[in-house]
Formats: C-alpha cells, structure tokens, sequence
C-alpha cells in the first residue's frame, strides 16, 4: 500500500484480493489481444479494397474522362492511405506500456482518426479545385457503360466493407477504425451521387453534370472529415466521459453495498483509444482498517471496470470526514 492510500495494486500482492485483481488484469490482457488481431485483420481488408479499387476506378476514368470518376479515384486513394494509417495505428495502440509511454498507447488510434479526417478535407479541395476547372473549361465524357459499371461495383463494395469495419470498431471500441469505417461510408455515399450523374450525362448528354456531381461529392467529404477531426480532438484534449459511462461508476459504487464505504468524490475519468481512465477518491466510515478499506476499494475496482470494459481504475482511500475545499467548492463531493 503507498503512502498516499493509492491502490493500484502490487503485482507481487499474495492476498485474495490483489489475486483478484491480478487474474482479472490477464483476462483483460486476453481480451485485449484478441481485440489487436480482430482490428489488424479488418484494417487488412480496408487496405486490399480500397488498393482494388483505385486500380478500377484510375481505368475506368481514363477511358471515360469523367472528372468524377476520377474524383473518385482520388478519394479511394486518401481511403487507402486511411486505412494503411489505420493499420499501422492499431499496432502501435496495442503495444504495453513502456518507461516512455506509462500509460500505453492507446491514443494513437485517435491521433491516427484525426489525421484521416484531415485527408479526407485534403481531398474534398483537390476534387473541388479540378471540378471546377471542368465546370469553366468542358470536355468530352465517353464510355460511360465502363465508369457506371466500375462506380456500381464500388458502391457495393465499400457498404460491405464499411459495414464489417464499423461492427469490428464498436466491437473493439477503435476510434481508427471507425475512422476508416467512416472514409468508407462516405466513399459509398459519393460512389452513388457520381453513379447517379453518370447515368443522368448518359441519358440527357448534359457533360456538366460531371463535374456538378463531384462538386456535391466533395461536400459531403467535407462534412465527413470535419466530423471525424472533431470527435478525435476531443479525446486528444482528455474530453470527460459520456454522462452515462460517468453513471456507471457511480451506480457500481451504490451498488456495491456495503456499509464501510460512505461516499466518493474528485471523480475523473478519460479515454484514449478504446482504453478507459478512471480516478476518484473513496470515504471510509470511521474505524474502518486499512486492511478492510483495501479489499473494498479492489473489490469496487472489479465493480467499475466490470461496467466500463475493464477500465484502468485508480482508487484514493479517504476516512469519511475528510472532503478536500477545492472539491467541494467545485460540486465534487458525492455521497452515496
């Protein structure tokens, strides 16, 4: 036990509650693991669709001169560097801690999901800059069976893919990879504007639709990646949990029943990755040893990190009349 009442654990702990916590400790590591290949195979997939499909979609706008083919060509190619930045991010997210890196490196996976978002506005000002060139300078579009057919084939592939990515991210909690789940998706949404216009220029032979339908399309990129670059920023600046994760806690304290345990507070908690950070301070009714105190802040641990997917908690063990000024002028103080 240190000096300061933490209770972290010590790995060499011989009582049941440290045995405990230890067993609990490995089969996160298990589930961890597991979690690493399931994320490493699907951002594989990624990778080998979207290769596939920028060597289509780069035929299919050679032979058709459709600016928005190519478009989409250009945006399969920032999802292929998405998904290799993916990759390579849930790799490194899965490394143990290290002396430089205590607490692992689990936002790496966020820090990759903000540089994705950034490349997909990357390539919305590419599109928007040579769809504009088109609209002002027109040129012929041709062999549109090819491109309708390629982008047709694109639009299936990337739900598929898309879908499988996103059930994997909500199954992992990878913020990586629902950022290339979300490249994918949008790339779906584009591929079906951009069939859409292929269809209508072949029908009413208006080329300008060509490049008005890419225009649209790097509208809908720019919505996407602003989305994505906010929602990993917020981690990176250690953003609070959601109200309901921050209720768990608090439920698994009130549940936990038993009488020596008085009230919390200065709770804190945190993301990075799919990794969770949970802090707080407990109170201890008065007479309690130390040694009671000790095996009910471990077994609040097991609590807490049973409701938030095995959460790192770090628990500060109080006597129940001491409330630190700061946090109860900050509404910090919770009883139970």
């Amino acid at each position: 036990m240190s000096p300061g009442g933490l209770v972290p654990g010590h790995p060499g702990a011989a009582d049941p509650a440290d045995r405990g916590r230890a067993a609990g400790s490995a089969g996160a590591a298990v589930l961890g693991s597991a979690h690493r290949r399931t994320k490493t195979r699907a951002a594989g997939l990624s990778i080998a669709s979207n290769a596939t499909l920028i060597a289509l979609k780069l035929v299919a706008g050679v032979l058709t001169g459709s600016i928005a083919v190519i478009t989409e060509a250009v945006h399969s190619s920032i999802d292929l560097i998405a998904s290799i930045v993916a990759y390579v991010s849930v790799r490194k997210a899965g490394e143990p801690a290290d002396r430089e890196h205590p607490y692992g490196h689990a936002k790496v996976e966020n820090l990759a999901a903000a540089f994705e978002g950034v490349l997909i506005l990357v390539g919305a000002a590419v599109i928007v800059i040579e769809s504009i060139r088109r609209l002002l300078e027109p040129s012929e579009v041709g062999l549109l069976g090819v491109g309708i057919g390629v982008i047709a084939f694109s639009v299936v592939a990337n739900v598929v893919v898309s879908t499988l990515l996103r059930r994997k991210a909500r199954e992992t909690e990878s913020p990586a990879l629902e950022g290339d789940a979300a490249h994918l998706r949008t790339d779906a949404l584009t591929s079906g504007g951009v069939l859409a216009g292929l269809v209508l220029v072949e029908l009413t032979g208006f080329e300008q639709i060509d490049p008005g339908v890419a225009l649209v399309v790097a509208g809908a990129i720019v919505a996407s990646g602003v989305r994505l670059v906010t929602r990993s920023s917020r981690v990176l600046v250690d953003e609070a949990l959601p109200p309901d994760e921050l209720a768990a806690v608090q439920n698994a304290i009130a549940a936990h029943g038993s009488p020596e345990v008085v009230g919390f507070h200065a709770l804190r908690a945190r993301r990075a990755g799919s990794d969770r950070y949970v802090d707080l301070h407990v109170q201890f009714r008065r007479g309690t040893s130390l040694e009671r105190a000790h095996d009910l802040a471990h077994e609040l641990t097991h609590e807490i990190r049973t409701r938030l997917r095995g959460a790192d908690v770090l628990i500060h063990l109080e006597p129940e009349d001491v409330v630190r000024s700061s946090d109860a002028e900050h509404g910090e103080a919770r009883g139970r």
